[in-house]
């Protein structure tokens, strides 16, 4: 009887210290540094990011019992044990009895959803000690002192099932005559959608729309009590899906939607975690990116220039950021702004402005833009043309390399245009050109007969120097791995625009509007456009545009120069 004793006393004193450890082992080891990501699109948050988004929080939320948080997309449950963690500090002269704190904090205040039915068990695993919320300690021990069966914090009595408030998503993507989810746009041949595999990437929060949303949280974690509501809801969303198209790495931004709809919850505070590339570009997210520049609410921004700051194991293009969403708040945002270098911007001020219909993230570039801005009349991306301007997709020579009837030549003949294009896989592709029949050419007619330059569609976000910019003559063209710029009848001009952009004024305003890899039209909107009647230097511009000896430091300093 008395070993029987012993082993109940024991298991007593060991659910104790499991409940401690739970709380104040991260000053040594942490497992969940050791966990790599989910998947490509979803990147796990490291314990250090974590803090850093917490800290951005108002001081009064830790103090608050009422709060009910919500992470609509968990991953490893750093967001809910960190929270747990300040929950159960911030709380104790409210609720002083340490048991007591510790039970309405898991039990009323934080609450997520899995992103994967595998995430909902880590998750479950890092806030609970048991990726059983209801599992209950037998008090059976092995013979090297451990117990067989483990425990979740409480004993298993706090939660009336396995899941507690860490949900596993039960989600199913839904799709329209398109095939095509009509959440998340997903197209049904995508290699997420498959029966057979354990996930399906249809993630809870997104696949219900605003309307419906509120409803089926209240009913996933308040038994349907319709008074219900949460007051902050923190995540680091998936970024995106990847969707097949293109050369079949062509991905979809999502991480909007996640925003979006916990906007239309109208909680006190969000604040995500997500790319910065929203704020120059992104595949359909002009409306959101407009949406967030006249949010007012955005009350603080962290926007970190190379993404390694807060994934160390990332590369994420174009950088990242965090905000702090307030309901309450009315006015303009404390942006924080940390570049390549390491240097920190800081300012107040609004997202939108009149210079840029896009978010200026480093504020040092401000007052140049408004200079140039004031004497602007025409924008140089009106002379650059759209993707694939002649028709042919960049994987043209390598679609024709294996032909036995090729359709180009590599020597010139009658009736015969060259083409410029590249040839290869990525990361050893080489730039070719041949011959082809002008016949075969169906748009961009205009241009063949006259002088352009050919400027990469493609290239590093931290490169400053282009590559190689080619003078496109008269029956010249050349495959989607261009952008074409210009419709001139001599080549006099072709060489003025091209002195133009070889001016760090004029890379150092394109270099403020990039966002990803891929160049576009869209990209030279901050340009203006000037005569090319002369071959342009970098005195005469700060000159014309009145620049400050500190703006120009700012640009030469930032901007390699261009042989």
């Amino acid at each position: 009887m008395s070993e029987e004793i012993n082993v109940a006393l024991q298991a007593e004193r060991d659910q104790k210290t499991a409940v401690e450890n739970a709380y104040d082992y991260l000053e040594h080891f942490d497992i969940l540094e050791t966990i790599t990501n989910v998947g490509n699109d979803e990147v796990f948050t490291p314990r250090k990011t974590c803090d850093m988004i917490l800290d951005s929080l108002p001081e009064e939320v830790w103090h608050n019992p009422n709060y009910k948080w919500l992470n609509p997309a968990t991953k490893n449950g750093i967001f809910e044990r960190e929270i747990a963690i300040r929950l159960d500090r911030g709380l104790k002269e409210i609720i002083p009895n340490q048991e007591a704190r510790r039970k309405h904090i898991l039990q009323n205040m934080i609450y997520a959803i899995g992103l994967t039915k595998f995430t909902s068990y880590v998750a479950r695993r890092t806030l609970y000690y048991c990726s059983q919320a209801n599992r209950k300690c037998d008090g059976i021990k092995a013979k090297d002192g451990h117990y067989v069966n483990g425990y979740s914090i409480g004993n298993g009595t706090w939660f009336d099932d396995e899941e507690g408030n860490i949900k596993t998503p039960r989600a199913s993507h839904t799709f329209d005559k398109n095939d095509r989810c009509i959440y998340c746009k997903l197209p049904k041949t995508s290699k997420y959608v498959d029966s057979l595999q354990r996930e399906q990437y249809a993630y809870e929060f997104i696949h219900h729309n605003s309307n419906e949303l509120l409803t089926f949280l209240q009913e996933l974690f308040f038994k349907g009590d319709r008074n219900m509501k949460f007051d902050i809801i923190i995540s680091n969303p998936p970024y995106q899906l990847t969707d097949g198209g293109g050369t079949g790495d062509s991905a979809k931004p999502i991480y909007h939607l996640f925003i979006n709809l916990a906007r239309s919850l109208n909680p006190r505070y969000i604040s995500m975690i997500v790319p910065s590339r929203w704020m120059k570009g992104g595949k359909g997210l002009d409306s959101f990116r407009q949406s967030m520049i006249n949010d007012t609410r955005i009350m603080k921004i962290f926007d970190y220039e190379d993404g390694k700051v807060c994934f160390p194991n990332n590369t994420i293009d174009g950088g990242v950021c965090y905000f702090v969403w307030d309901r309450d708040y009315k006015g303009m945002v404390d942006y924080t702004y940390q570049d390549r270098e390491g240097k920190v911007t800081k300012s107040n001020r609004f997202l939108k402005t009149n210079v840029s219909s896009t978010v200026i993230r480093d504020a040092r570039q401000l007052s140049i833009l408004e200079k140039v801005n004031a004497n602007q009349k025409r924008k140089f991306s009106d002379i650059v043309s759209y993707r694939n301007h002649f028709g042919f997709n960049s994987d043209f020579f390598n679609k024709q390399r294996d032909k036995e009837n090729k359709e180009y030549q590599t020597d010139p003949f009658v009736g015969s245009v060259k083409i410029y294009g590249v040839e290869g896989k990525k990361g050893g592709a080489k730039r070719v050109s041949a011959y082809i029949d002008a016949k075969l050419i169906k748009k961009g007619l205009e241009s063949i007969n006259k002088y352009k330059l050919f400027f990469s569609k493609a290239y590093m976000t931290t490169a400053t120097v282009p590559p190689e910019i080619i003078i496109g003559n008269p029956n010249e063209i050349c495959t989607e791995t261009f952008l074409v710029i210009g419709n001139w009848d001599s080549e006099e001009e072709a060489k003025s625009c091209l002195s133009y952009i070889k001016t760090k004024f004029f890379r150092a305003l394109l270099f403020f509007n990039r966002h990803s890899l891929n160049i576009s039209k869209e990209s030279f909107e901050l340009i203006p456009l000037v005569r090319f009647d002369h071959i342009y230097n970098d005195s005469e511009l700060y000159l014309k545009f009145g620049f400050s000896n500190d703006e120009i430091n700012y640009i030469e300093g930032l901007i390699q120069e261009m042989n």
